[in-house]
């Protein structure tokens, strides 16, 4: 058996010092942030950040801005973007990973080429389809803006998942009197719930922190998302700094969230996947 290398200690030293520094970099700006949000009302740019601490902004944001009504059209906004672009994505997937048909490959070109266009270019015709159709200041019209975007990518994710699956399944339920649908259901995607948890997650931060279509299609205080609320509080007319800080600590809470529960998600998947 071959000895296995040995790290030397200055080597060790210097990998973990490499890594606290890396870690250090990318936690600075978040904890500048919480600890920003924690400044008594007007003392946002006092370089002193443990100085009477104070949840007085978050008092004020709850209370005297219509962040609740942000929050709650954002979080519609991305669940039925997830629920809708994981089903699609799904769907997709396994139709071109198990059946042969007509237009098949052009139509996966078709996903791909869709990925190549920047946001900037896709605003105008996009906002011009949404106001023939009376989609524009509509959840719904946000809701399939944001499909365009997730659903193409992941619909590859699914496809390639799906192909590590064997076919042997879709034959035993073929045999035990399921139809195609049915045995996707109730055999194969089960089976696929680390592609699935990778799917929702992509498609819930896709909806969740974008920024240039929600602030284009959707305006007044009633309709804004989180992503055009927020550009009411630091402008180029007025910058309120206690109130951005605050609002940035609360909507980064439940991308936290469901980033834990997909990672334990997937973990699981893969375990389910593995026994069966």
């Amino acid at each position: 058996m071959a000895r296995m290398h040995k790290r030397s200690v200055g080597a060790s030293v210097a990998l973990h010092a490499g890594l606290m520094t890396a870690a250090g970099v990318a936690l600075f700006p978040v904890l500048w942030i919480f600890l920003t949000s924690l400044k008594p009302v007007g003392h946002e740019n006092s370089a002193k950040f443990l100085d009477h601490p104070s949840f007085e902004a978050y008092g004020k944001l709850l209370s005297e801005t219509k962040f609740l009504t942000w929050f709650g059209n954002t979080v519609l906004i991305a669940g039925l973007t997830t629920l809708l672009g994981v089903f699609l994505a799904a769907t997709t997937g396994y139709a071109v990973s198990r059946f042969r048909f007509p237009g098949m490959r052009p139509l996966m070109w078709t996903l791909l080429v869709t990925q190549m266009f920047p946001v900037a270019i896709l605003i105008v015709p996009i906002y011009q389809l949404l106001g023939k159709f009376h989609l524009l200041n509509q959840p719904i019209g946000l809701v399939l803006t944001y499909m365009t975007i997730s659903v193409p990518f992941c619909a590859w994710t699914m496809k390639g998942y799906f192909d590590t699956i064997s076919t042997e399944i879709d034959e035993a339920g073929r045999i035990d009197g399921l139809s195609p649908f049915g045995t996707f259901w109730r055999l194969v995607l089960p089976l696929a719930r680390p592609g699935l948890a990778v799917t929702a997650f992509y498609s819930f931060i896709t909806a969740w922190g974008e920024v240039a279509y929600a602030s284009q299609f959707m305006t007044g205080l009633e309709k804004m998302t989180l992503a055009g609320g927020l550009q009411t509080f630091v402008n180029q007319y007025t910058q309120n700094w206690s109130m951005m800080s605050t609002a940035s600590v609360l909507i980064a809470v439940p991308a936290a969230v469901v980033f834990t529960l997909v990672q334990r998600h997937l973990v699981a998947g893969q375990t389910a996947g593995s026994i069966k």
